[in-house]
């Protein structure tokens, strides 16, 4: 498990590779809950169900450039962490394809964690699953 000042050490570009892809999936939560706000309403109303359209855009307004802006940041470091780490091209190509759906990155960022492409963070996961291991006699 990840200790929440752990989380915030960017020194290392697998660290701060794991940041984005976790602040990209936050950001797509913030944008779809947006999303919600602004068009439930309109189908509501379109349905005439007695709601009226309130137009409610200040979620989309605040999350859409900020999820875009994460977005951009996520695509450069998983190109960055690519080079760096030496991954092939099928598992760039996953980290790439992993910032469209929403909160893919997040399963791609603990995926390459479990299959050692990210460095210390991997090397870190597999000395924390081996420890209760040796513990044991």
């Amino acid at each position: 498990m990840v200790r929440m000042g752990d989380f915030f050490d960017l020194g290392t570009v697998a660290k701060r590779f794991r940041f984005f892809a976790v602040l990209e999936a936050v950001s797509w939560a913030g944008l779809l809950i947006g999303m919600a706000f602004k068009w439930i309403p309109r189908l509501l109303d379109a349905l005439n169900l007695g709601v009226t359209d309130p137009q409610i855009v200040v979620g989309v307004k605040i999350f859409g450039p900020i999820h875009g802006g994460v977005f951009i940041f996520y695509v450069l470091i998983a190109l960055l962490a690519a080079r760096e780490l030496e991954w092939n091209r099928r598992t760039t190509l996953l980290a790439l394809v992993a910032s469209i759906p929403p909160f893919a990155t997040v399963w791609f960022e603990r995926w390459a964690v479990r299959t050692g492409q990210l460095g210390e963070l991997s090397a870190g996961a597999a000395a924390e699953g081996a420890a209760p291991a040796a513990t044991r006699s």
